[in-house]
């Protein structure tokens, strides 16, 4: 897949090949800020940042629930710091549509704005359902989308953690109000490749979705920096697989890395976006954001993406509890 063919619907931004999950810049109860992880600070998040837009990645992702709103009051006082890099920025963020919301188009509205103001823009380039749990219907939510944007508090539209069905609704109902549906965001990685079997990616082909890749390296599990006899630490169990079973499949990351002179994270990264995904890592420093980086620029031959699939895992049935934490 050539580097220009991911755009979001909706959104005039340039083509998106790798983006930024920010979800640990605000959760300091899963990933340190304070916690186990001393060395994790805004200003090694600050570094992440500019490392990445120096690299030419341009999105960003967060979440109003991200520590409470934290993430996006970091991401927006890195955007003050240095306004005239507002343009190359795509800025994405996420309604949490809490069953407890029944008037949803209000809720929405007024979640919004409060992101747009947190942020620190005139308007969010890419606003996501963050799951499919509010009791409202798909009309209802695409009501919602379409009274942003006609506000102009939003570019684009996408959601999060939509199956094949939810997605087919939403995008049917965003239509018939002149809307496009942009994205859907969902856990894919070698560890988890239900998004492929359960024909999800090829839906989102047939629609026009792109579809966002969060935890595209397992949350550490693919780096090689962990392994049996030093499993990762704190929370990190989503689509959990004994350690052994990751550690075969950082082997034939490390094997095919080495043909290429790149790492098992950026050859498990380069895998997603062989699949016409765009995964979004997180970056804690200026390394981490260097290691994403190394996943531009270069291509798995067909040969190694198919030793990759072979290897591959289908992960675990997502629990609707999940959308809670994540998205």
């Amino acid at each position: 897949m050539s580097e220009d063919q991911i755009t979001f619907a909706g959104c005039p931004t340039p083509s998106i090949r790798l983006g930024v999950g920010t979800w640990a810049w605000g959760d300091k109860a899963t990933w340190g800020m304070g916690g186990y992880d001393a060395d994790f600070t805004e200003d090694t998040i600050r570094d992440a940042w500019e490392v990445s837009l120096d690299a030419g990645i341009s999105l960003f992702d967060t979440a109003e629930v991200y520590g409470g709103g934290r993430s996006e009051r970091i991401i927006g006082r890195l955007i003050a710091e240095d306004p005239t890099r507002r343009h190359q920025l795509v800025i994405a963020t996420k309604f949490m549509p809490s069953p407890w919301k029944l008037n949803v188009r209000t809720a929405l509205l007024s979640a919004a704005r409060a992101s747009r103001d947190r942020l620190g823009v005139e308007t969010i380039d890419l606003y996501q359902i963050h799951g499919p749990i509010s009791l409202r219907s798909h009309a209802a939510m695409a009501d919602a989308l379409a009274a942003a944007h006609q506000e102009g508090l939003i570019r684009a539209a996408g959601v999060s953690n939509y199956s094949n069905r939810e997605m087919g609704a939403i995008h049917s109902e965003l239509a018939a109000r002149g809307m496009a549906l942009a994205s859907n965001q969902i856990e894919y990685s070698l560890l988890r490749r239900r998004p492929e079997s359960t024909g999800l990616l090829a839906a989102c082909r047939r629609l026009g979705v792109v579809p966002l890749a969060y935890s595209p390296i397992g949350q550490g599990r693919l780096t090689g920096k962990y392994s049996v006899s030093n499993p990762p630490p704190g929370k990190r169990n989503f689509s959990g697989h004994p350690m052994e079973q990751v550690d075969r499949i950082v082997g034939e990351l490390q094997r095919i890395g080495e043909e290429h002179g790149r790492t098992p994270s950026q050859v498990a990264l380069n895998w997603i976006i062989a699949k016409g995904a765009v995964p979004i890592p997180g970056a804690k420093n200026a390394e981490q954001a260097t290691e994403n980086a190394g996943a531009l620029g270069w291509q798995l031959d067909g040969p190694e993406i198919a030793a990759l699939d072979q290897i591959g895992l289908e992960g675990q049935r997502k629990l609707q509890h999940r959308i809670w934490q994540h998205g």
